[in-house]
């Protein structure tokens, strides 16, 4: 089934359209992003039941664009009738034009070029299996409860299964002279997290799932739970790392993490306006294996940062960053674009309507390989299988790179020895890293049930992934 479009927006589209008359009759070119969303997260424990209203994820709300003689301004409000499109039009006026004299001493304005408004005609929307509002509150707690007792149940180390399920669901509208864009989106996702004790050593395991889609979400989500009872208990007796630089086997999610920290952020072309990423110095140089490929795009794959249209009225794309490991080109926001003199790669995001849109990551991936993974492991004479990605910095000034990860695998001679270490700190230069992957495996995975700041702010939603990797890494 696909994603209903918002009745708010079906009846407030007349008025937007009247709104957007107005502006058009005073400035060069206007713009209106309109956005109603819902979110809801679910969450099961031995401690309790919670379920709550995503307060970032869930509003309504419109924001206005104009551009006039080169000079750009923004206007978000949240509520607008067919009797207050004169008075919003006339706010709109007053305080847009009230901006060049707010510049502080020393600040000149820029003056943009035209913007191009090709005509574009959008109306899509994702699809899914069950809707979470049909399944119902009561029914989604106790699929939780059943999956946090019975992993609660596994062994008598485990002390807490946390259970939890979240999903957006959202209508959005763009509108200019020649652009009538609307895109009707739902994505979930859930995670379990398994809390194991022995004496006074507590480890826990993490596992995620997510998808384009509604509540079948959590089929996936329940064939993982023997295996975070099993993770958490290892973890229990996990050795510290002894430091070093180690052959590596990543699995997809910290493949993911080293795509979107290491390299995903540095590519932001936002960044490049700034002069703040190293990776402007280097576009059409090597700075990866031959067999690498990425790509972002919210075309790229089916995941929770897909969309067809983004918050700019840019059309998604499926961007390829990096092709046989030669840095093509970065991702970018209109704004940054026309900075830049480049086309915008539909990566403007903004995390609500009284934001601005910045260049953000979408779906991140490294292209699959032609290796099978039991090849990879037994073409290792020392070193680790890395699983379970926590965190990471991104540096993209100096291109350094600091990982964390749960678990360590070691492998001896081509087999996994079944003795682990934790926790893991993957440090270094990233065209280093990069350039040392010798083998990728033929499929790829992906997820993502975080969030993406831009510094400590500004949070989306992606998702990243790929395929196994073997590569040459610090470990410590």
């Amino acid at each position: 089934m696909k994603v209903k479009e918002s009745e708010y927006l079906k009846i407030k589209k007349p008025v937007l359209q009247k709104l957007l008359n107005k502006l058009l009759d005073k400035y060069e070119y206007a713009s209106i992003l309109a956005n109603d969303s819902e979110s809801t997260n679910y969450r099961v424990s031995k401690t309790g039941t919670n379920i709550s209203e995503d307060g970032t994820l869930s509003e309504r709300g419109f924001c206005v664009k104009v551009y006039d003689n080169g000079k750009a301004a923004e206007y978000s409000f949240s509520a607008i009738e067919d009797d207050t499109v004169d008075a919003v039009a006339s706010e709109i006026a007053e305080r847009l034009g009230a901006l060049g004299a707010k510049l502080p001493e020393g600040v000149t304005a820029y003056k943009f070029a035209d913007i191009e408004d090709e005509k574009l005609f959008i109306d899509e929307s994702t699809e899914y299996a069950v809707d979470p509002e049909t399944k119902g509150d009561n029914n989604i707690i106790d699929l939780l409860t059943r999956i946090s007792e019975k992993g609660r149940a596994y062994d008598e180390k485990i002390i807490d299964c946390r259970v939890a399920f979240s999903y957006q669901k959202y209508s959005k509208m763009f509108m200019s002279r020649n652009k009538d864009l609307t895109q009707n989106v739902m994505w979930s996702c859930g995670f379990i997290v398994v809390m194991a004790k022995d004496g006074e050593e507590i480890q826990n395991s993490y596992k995620p799932v997510s998808m384009l889609g509604g509540i079948e979400v959590l089929d996936t989500l329940e064939s993982k739970l023997e295996d975070a009872c099993k993770t958490a208990i290892e973890l229990l007796s996990a050795e510290p790392m002894v430091p070093g630089e180690y052959d590596c086997i990543c699995e997809p999610d910290v493949t993911g993490m080293i795509v979107h920290e290491a390299f995903g952020h540095g590519v932001e072309m936002d960044m490049f306006v700034k002069d703040r990423a190293q990776a402007k110095e280097f576009i059409g140089k090597q700075v990866a294996s031959e067999l690498i490929t990425m790509h972002d795009g919210a075309c790229t794959i089916p995941q929770v940062a897909t969309y067809f249209f983004d918050d700019e009225g840019i059309p998604a794309h499926d961007t390829i960053i990096i092709d046989k490991g030669i840095l093509k080109t970065g991702i970018c926001d209109a704004q940054s674009a026309m900075h830049l003199g480049l086309n915008g790669t539909g990566n403007g995001r903004r995390q609500d309507m009284t934001r601005k849109a910045y260049t953000r990551m979408t779906n991140t991936i490294f292209e699959a390989g032609t290796s099978k993974v039991e090849d990879m492991i037994a073409s290792v004479k020392h070193g680790f299988l890395l699983c379970q990605a926590s965190s990471g910095m991104e540096d993209p000034k100096n291109w350094g790179i600091q990982l964390m990860v749960d678990i360590a695998r070691e492998i001896k001679d081509g087999k996994l020895t079944g003795k682990i270490y934790s926790p893991i700190v993957m440090t270094g230069y990233v065209p280093d890293l990069l350039k040392s992957i010798s083998m990728i495996s033929d499929k790829i995975e992906a997820g993502g049930t975080g969030y993406c700041g831009k510094g400590y702010k500004e949070w989306v939603k992606v998702s990243d992934g790929g395929p196994y990797i073997k590569a040459r890494i610090r470990l410590g």
